[in-house]
Order: structure tokens, then C-alpha cells, then sequence
């Protein structure tokens, strides 16, 4: 009787903050230094936010470990809607097998809200290489490990990307890290590494002026920005996808109630085409789902990327 009546009881308090939720500001944390394109999306849906809510919402931004330390803010507070976040695909799937330990359990401390976008990436190659995936992968088979690929940080979604086309495709492209996409296409411009896995805006001038070829986007669609670019799909290789992306988090036991009010309100400041336009020439395309979904996917991205990575036996320390 005393637990069904605790139970009520916490039922009751949930419902009547609920209610009349927001009635203080709402922090939301991004967890990657200012600039990016996480930061300008989360940036430019606050005021819309404030706006339709009645309270500020307040970006505030606490980088490190790859997102994990802002994350991991946001798993620890309170599940009163006070204090949400940005998180991305990092925290959210692949590092889990990336890393001995976590400070949090992506599954378990946190409630998922809504995708805000998704990041593709370009396969890049200079213009000396193959000009196609098709040509590519003979090229790969018939010398196997002696074509390179650049991409921005081990463990990062852009080497995943690297590893998993290897899999699909049933190749060996030797990985090379830089400390980003900017490094990658530089080199592959001039030649000192034959292909990258890179993000559109850091390569997209390139492609344009014809130095350097795309030969494939990793989204399922072609985007915006560079509509002749094909998918892997088209290109040659079926059920090929990896892509960044990242959404709004709030911690887990977070009412029901709150985390609708929060999700209309975030889906409804990306509709706006300032914002939209924003993002897209960030290199970031808005996509918002359910929190449903938003979780689906989160489980189908750790269950692949953890294939990829015990597949390419990739460890980070």
C-alpha cells in the first residue's frame, strides 16, 4: 500500500509540473565548442523556442571527450525539463563500443525527443583516380590495400563510413586519420592522399570548380546541396548509409507531457526556412521523427555500428 501510494503520489507531482511546465528558464546544452553546425541549429531554434514557451531557453556550451561530457550534463539533471540537450550520433550509438567505459548509459539515462538533423558525407577523390564507385571498387580488388582513405578522427562517424564501405563493397581501403574533414580535403586536393570521407561543406567549393570528384553522398538521398552527386545505392552499392546526425535529448523519466511540449516546440521552430536555409549551408540537413522513432533509430545505429566496428576491429583508448 505505502509503494502504490509513492507511486501516486510521484504520479500526481509529475502531472501538475507537467501542466504548467516551463515556469523558469530551460538550460540546453550543446556538447561541442561554438561554431559547428550543431551549435547553429541549437543557436537558432532558442528564440523560436523562448518565444512559443514563455521562458528563455538558454544554449549553453560544455565540450569535450567527442560530446560526452555535455551529454553526460544532461543524463545527470533532473528529469524536470530544466536542463536538455544537443547529443549526437557519437554519444548516442557507436561510442559505446568505442570506449572501455562511459560516464553514462545512452539507453537508459536518457529520454530521446526529436532528430534535428542529418550530416551526409562526400567519398572525395582527386582526379587522378577512379571517377566512379563502380571503377573504385575494381580498382580496390584488383590491389587490394593500396588504395588510402583520409577521414577526421578515429572512431568518428566518417571513418565509420570508411569501414562499413569496405564491408558492403568487400574491399580494403587502408584508413588514414586527420584531426578533421578541413585536413582531409586539402590533402586530397593536392594529391597526398587519393580519396576522403569528408563533410560536404569542407569539400562542396572543391567539387563545384571540378578539382576534386564526389564520387558518392552517403545519405539514402541525394541532397540539396550537390543534387548530381549520386548515393552509394546508385552508385553500386545496395543498403549503403552512414551519416552523422544529431538531436535533442532530455534526461530519462522525463513526464511524458514535458517531452511532447518540448518536441512540438523544437519541430516547429525547424520549419522555419530561415532556419532551414541556415543549416543546409552549414552542411546539415534538418530532419525531425517522434521521440518514438527518434529512439528506434537510435538502437538500429548502435546495432550497426557495432557490427562495423568489431568488424574492423577499431579500438579506441
Amino acid at each position: 500500500m505505502k509503494i502504490l501510494l509513492s507511486f501516486l503520489a510521484a504520479l500526481a507531482w509529475a502531472s501538475a509540473n507537467a501542466q504548467e511546465y516551463p515556469s523558469k528558464a530551460i538550460r540546453y546544452i550543446v556538447p561541442f565548442p561554438p561554431g559547428g553546425s550543431s551549435d547553429l541549429i541549437a543557436r537558432a531554434i532558442a528564440p523560436r523556442m523562448s518565444e512559443k514557451m514563455g521562458q528563455q531557453v538558454v544554449v549553453e556550451n560544455r565540450a569535450g571527450a567527442g560530446g560526452m561530457i555535455g551529454v553526460d550534463i544532461v543524463a545527470k539533471a533532473p528529469p524536470d525539463g530544466y536542463t536538455i540537450g544537443l547529443a549526437a550520433a557519437g554519444a548516442l550509438s557507436s561510442n559505446i563500443h568505442l570506449y572501455p567505459s562511459m560516464p553514462f548509459n545512452p539507453e537508459k539515462d536518457l529520454a530521446p525527443v526529436t532528430m534535428l538533423a542529418i550530416i551526409p558525407f562526400f567519398l572525395v577523390a582527386h582526379p587522378s583516380q577512379p571517377g566512379t564507385v563502380k571503377e573504385l571498387i575494381a580498382a580496390a580488388k584488383a590491389k587490394p590495400g593500396t588504395l588510402a582513405v583520409g577521414y577526421g578522427g578515429n572512431g568518428s562517424t566518417m571513418h565509420l563510413a570508411g569501414e562499413l564501405f569496405n564491408m558492403m563493397a568487400g574491399v580494403k581501403l587502408q584508413p588514414v586519420p586527420y584531426k578533421g574533414s578541413g585536413p582531409v580535403s586539402t590533402d586530397v586536393l593536392g594529391g597526398q592522399v587519393p580519396l576522403g570521407v569528408v563533410d560536404v561543406p569542407s569539400a562542396i567549393a572543391h567539387v563545384r570548380s571540378g578539382k576534386m570528384r564526389a564520387l558518392a553522398v552517403t545519405s539514402k538521398r541525394r541532397i540539396v546541396a550537390a543534387p548530381e552527386v549520386p548515393t552509394f545505392e546508385e552508385a553500386g552499392v545496395p543498403g549503403y548509409e552512414a551519416i552523422g546526425w544529431f538531436g535533442t535529448v532530455a534526461p530519462a523519466n522525463t513526464p511524458p507531457a514535458i517531452i511532447q511540449r518540448i518536441h512540438r516546440e523544437t519541430v516547429a521552430a525547424l520549419q522555419d526556412p530561415e532556419i532551414r536555409e541556415r543549416a543546409l549551408a552549414a552542411g546539415a540537413e534538418p530532419f525531425t521523427n517522434t521521440p518514438q522513432e527518434f529512439a528506434a533509430l537510435i538502437r538500429e545505429e548502435t546495432r550497426k555500428w557495432a557490427e562495423v566496428i568489431r568488424t574492423a576491429n577499431i579500438k579506441l583508448q
